[in-house]
């Protein structure tokens, strides 16, 4: 199998995840992993990637298509027992954080982080303002064109899906509060991108 067989919103971002990940990096964790393929991609710049996921049948499909250094567990990431307290050097979460409180899934992701790691985030948030509209709207054209290019808009069976319950504004704000000094970046097709660096530690390499 290839590492991308599909085109839709998360997977447009996956360059972003994949540039931020520094060089040197032992241990990669893919929070929220579904099928695998950023694992897969991820696999590629880190000695070794943990996916967690906790739906059996994504699980199931991630394994099929795993490589010698990722393993796929079948776990709840919130659950302090089932992942290595700040056991890992780099922590991707893409279209996961909104299936829980917001808060409680931050510090969650943060506490698996080591000292001196980085954090991505791709995340959904909900319109509130005019110009949070305006912007959605910009993106309806550019989902459009790319889907004709990459044979049109799919998603793995039996993915988990879950609207936002935070508007673009609480999301910023939040995470300003959260994790002071992260780069946040609204995107164009309905999605943000956050990364965080935390302190301590010692690391090579930039976003």
């Amino acid at each position: 199998m290839t590492t991308e067989e599909y085109w839709n919103h998360n997977v447009h971002y996956h360059p972003v995840v994949l540039d931020a990940v520094p060089e040197g990096c032992r241990t990669a964790l893919d929070v929220g992993c579904g099928d695998g393929v950023l694992a897969a991609k991820l696999a590629t710049r880190a000695v070794s990637v943990t996916g967690v996921d906790r739906s059996t049948e994504m699980i199931t499909q991630a394994r099929s298509r795993a490589t010698g250094n990722v393993t796929f567990l079948e776990a709840d990431y919130l659950d302090g027992t089932a992942l290595d307290q700040e056991g890992y050097d780099f922590v991707s979460a893409v279209a996961v954080i909104h299936h829980a409180p917001f808060d409680d899934a931050i510090d969650r992701l943060v506490a698996l982080l080591a000292p001196g790691g980085r954090l991505v985030v791709v995340g959904m948030a909900y319109n509130h303002t005019p110009l949070d509209w305006v912007i959605s709207g910009c993106g309806v054209p550019a989902s459009r064109w790319n889907a004709l290019l990459r044979g049109g808009k799919q998603a793995p069976r039996g993915m988990p899906v879950e609207d936002s319950a935070m508007h673009w504004g609480e999301v910023r704000q939040a995470t300003a509060h959260l994790l002071p000094g992260r780069r946040f970046r609204r995107r164009l097709l309905w999605r943000y991108t956050l990364v965080w660096d935390k302190p301590g530690g010692t690391r090579e390499g930039g976003p």
